[in-house]
């Protein structure tokens, strides 16, 4: 499916200080979306991959291009999406079942119509579902969901909704903070969710879908850090505002990174360990957050939690341009939201290994500005950050895209979800593959 790239992807990208002849491209491998959110491959040989598409289908992709027939199609299940407009509701995640091949098992999270008995005005609610597919046709069978996880959303933003399985065999969910602005208002509280310990909202969740307790459809890992505490046991970690993007790294120690959207101030990602607070609404980035003087940094920003826990730092963060908007920040790494990505663990590109590759979805909220990153392990616990550039374009120029999300196939190759609208209409999302020039 080599076909060749339209002006603003064509080329290749320069890493660093890669050379020219080091140089990567972007190949295009499916396009027809509105919001491509996922890519997962399916583990049986045949390199069939499928991808999510935020309205609420699940597209196959084989060796020929895009099958005719869906995976899966959820869009009679949906919430209400804002036609035209920007939403971050919708179809979010998908993670097969790590012996998908074998029962036919996977798990998506989507935002559905508020639950009956969902509190008063509040907007939907996110469902973390089971399904089961004939996995040699490749088509789930919609009429098998299982409900496992409910959770009600104040607002239309901030759902997160990315969700894996990590090397222990636990399904993982990152959650956020249930929308608005400041963590704050209704269906907030008065500490916010994030740090607040009996809500699922704001939090990175873990859960056995092996097996039941409790009198809930799936299992508690018993080392989940507040079993037998005053917490909600589902809880792995604390502290999140808006994660878009969550992965384990498929090498080394198999780490599992996030990235949170900043509000005013910075952008940030995190790797998340189990019982770690990564600060929101108490901080943003390596920095305190203010939420009277959501544009200044304080001066006195505190590093413990109520409970007297250390926050635990982000590894890298950059500009948020809504706070750093003026001529002086010209030369410096900004955007508008953090898209997370994946490390990078396949061979066509060695000179990347090991390095988290990610994006911001644009440095304007109404045009296609979206940027590639890099980031790189240093002798320290921060991680050296740079701009991935497309070589054929003039310094400065810009992708022409927004980035939406990332991917990755079961050789560590990367890809790239792109679209041109800040709304969901228009068939405009693509998939693009990280090569080597």
């Amino acid at each position: 499916m080599k076909m060749k790239l339209p002006l603003l992807l064509s080329a290749g990208l320069l890493v660093g200080a890669l050379n020219a002849q080091a140089g990567l491209e972007l190949d295009p491998v499916a396009s027809g979306f509105v919001s491509p959110m996922a890519l997962e491959e399916v583990a049986d040989g045949s390199g069939r991959m499928l991808i999510v598409d935020q309205i609420g289908t699940v597209s196959v992709l084989g060796k020929d291009g895009l099958r005719d027939g869906l995976f899966l199609d959820v869009r009679s299940k949906l919430a209400k999406l804002n036609q035209g407009k920007f939403d971050e509701r919708g179809l979010l995640g998908l993670a097969l079942h790590p012996k998908f091949k074998d029962n036919g098992r996977f798990f998506v999270c989507y935002s559905a119509p508020l639950r009956k008995g969902g509190p008063d005005g509040w907007n939907h609610t996110s469902h973390i579902s089971e399904f089961k597919a004939d996995v040699k046709a490749l088509k789930a069978d919609l009429g098998s969901e299982r409900v496992l996880l409910s959770i009600d959303q104040p607002q239309f933003n901030h759902d997160g909704g990315r969700i894996a399985f990590g090397p222990d065999g636990f399904l993982y969910l990152a959650s956020g903070d249930g929308g608005n602005k400041n963590d704050e208002g209704m269906g907030h509280g008065d500490k916010g969710n994030a740090q607040n310990v009996k809500t699922l909202l704001g939090k990175i969740l873990r859960i056995d879908v092996n097996s039941k307790s409790g009198g809930r459809p799936y299992g508690i890992p018993k080392d989940n850090p507040f079993v037998g505490k005053d917490g909600l046991d589902e809880i792995y970690a604390i502290g999140m505002r808006n994660p878009w993007g969550m992965s384990f790294d498929m090498g080394g120690k198999r780490q599992l990174f996030c990235a949170d959207v900043g509000q005013n101030m910075f952008e940030e990602v995190n790797i998340i360990e189990k019982g770690g607070n990564y600060g929101w609404r108490v901080r943003e980035g390596f920095h305190g957050f203010d939420r009277a003087n959501p544009t200044t940094v304080p001066d006195n920003a505190p590093t413990k939690d109520a409970s007297g826990k250390a926050f635990k730092d982000p590894i890298l963060e950059y500009l948020n341009i809504k706070g750093h908007n003026s001529a002086r920040y010209a030369k410096e790494i900004r955007g508008t939201s953090v898209t997370g990505g994946y490390v990078y663990r396949g061979k066509a590109i060695p000179e990347l290994e090991g390095q988290y590759i990610f994006g911001d979805w644009s440095e304007n909220f109404g045009f296609s500005l979206g940027k590639l990153l890099a980031a790189k392990r240093s002798g320290s616990a921060k991680w050296n950050l740079r701009k991935l550039e497309l070589e054929n374009l003039p310094k400065g120029k810009r992708l022409g895209a927004f980035v939406v999300a990332f991917g990755q196939d079961l050789d560590g190759e990367i890809y790239v979800m792109t679209n041109d609208s800040n709304s969901l209409k228009a068939k405009t999302g693509k998939v693009w593959k990280m090569v080597k020039k």
